[in-house]
């Protein structure tokens, strides 16, 4: 398997940004940002990541709030919080540079088998294996295994198995030709493209027939769906965002204020009557969804433009009603931002990405 893998990679292996100096600092960041994001989506997030941090220091001194925005459009925000966490880590134990073995690399935050072994094996030329979803498609397919890939017993049994037959010289080539091959050929959704690749007569899933019902894993439960109604406020100088709260869904990132459940332009108008907001013109910005790992957002956007004068008005408000008085909350603790800011400082999750292009939109 190992030599049909090697030169399959040397010819066909993608042009990509971390790939041209497979330096440890750029293997670990590119490999933290693939984790549950598109190889394309995440090629130019990286270029910007790492021209303004480009080195472990940088990191560790960067403030939250310039990470989390340089992180934007890559989702699971707690992914660069522990990247920062981690960096502090290094610098203070180990003088900035990353360790180079596959247990040391564990003791960091945010840094899993999967990531130790990659960033070992890759720019480190270790003998560590990195068992992805890739790759255990890929192995599960050429043993014609239906056990069970979400179990860590699996996992270590097929890391171990891996660690055996890589070889000493090329170790890093080896981890991404398994990866490169689950990416781009041994595909995970529909028919793979098995007469593309090195190893289909090795391919026990191939000979029987079975490719596409593997890998195992157990069915996942649906998502709850939660409604939503978004609330562009709209000032004379920018717009309104709330800071979300410490704990819990996209915590302490900044969103556009919102309501939990469905407004209709009649409710709207009586609650923002209740809570002592006060308006010039209310317009519908239509509807949108966003899909988390276990909850749905169906959401429905109103513009609501603020009178001027806005800031004395709502440092008045008061409200005694459960619903007016979470509105009175949320316009209270919000800030302004430019249009600009918007761009430029503050990060706000792609759950808001619909109402966000369309105030580029506003006049």
């Amino acid at each position: 398997m190992v030599p049909y893998l090697l030169h399959w990679f040397e010819y066909n292996a993608r042009i990509l940004p971390w790939r041209e100096e497979p330096q440890p600092y750029y293997v670990w960041i590119s490999e933290i940002m693939l984790q549950q994001t598109r190889v394309e989506a995440v090629k130019a997030l990286f270029e910007r990541f790492i021209r303004e941090l480009p080195d472990v220091r940088a990191l560790a001194e960067v403030s939250e709030e310039r990470l989390l925005k340089l992180w934007e459009g890559l989702g699971y925000y707690s992914r660069a919080r522990n990247l920062k966490k981690a960096a502090q880590v290094v610098m203070e134990r180990y003088g900035g540079r990353l360790p180079d073995t596959k247990e040391e690399l564990l003791t960091l935050p945010g840094i899993g088998p999967y990531t130790a072994g990659a960033i070992a094996s890759i720019a480190y030329g270790r003998v560590a294996a990195a068992v992805d979803g890739n790759v255990l498609r890929v192995m599960m397919r050429l043993r014609g295994s239906f056990e069970d890939i979400t179990k860590d017993a699996v996992k270590r049994e097929l890391a171990a198995c891996l660690e055996n037959v890589m070889p000493r010289e090329k170790p890093g080539n080896f981890t991404q030709a398994l990866m490169e091959l689950g990416a781009t050929v041994c595909l995970p959704n529909g028919k793979p493209l098995c007469e593309q690749c090195p190893i289909m007569h090795l391919c026990k899933a191939f000979h029987q027939g079975t490719e596409l019902m593997l890998p195992v894993k157990p069915q996942k439960k649906a998502r709850s769906i939660e409604w939503r109604t978004i609330l562009v406020f709209q000032t004379p100088t920018g717009f309104l965002l709330h800071k979300r709260e410490a704990k819990g869904l996209l915590a302490g990132l900044w969103e556009l204020p919102n309501l939990e459940g469905r407004f209709g332009y009649e409710a709207l108008e009586e609650l923002l009557g209740m809570a002592g907001v006060k308006y010039r013109a209310i317009s519908h910005m239509g509807p949108a969804k966003h899909i988390f790992s276990h909850i749905e957002w169906h959401m429905d956007g109103y513009r609501i433009e603020l009178e001027t004068g806005w800031r004395k008005e709502i440092a008045c408000l008061e409200a005694q009603d459960g619903q007016a008085a979470q509105l009175v909350r949320l316009v209270k603790d919000s800030v302004e931002a430019a249009r600009e800011e918007l761009r430029e400082v503050y990060s706000v999750p792609a759950a808001f990405d619909a109402y966000r292009s369309a105030i580029e939109k506003i006049n």
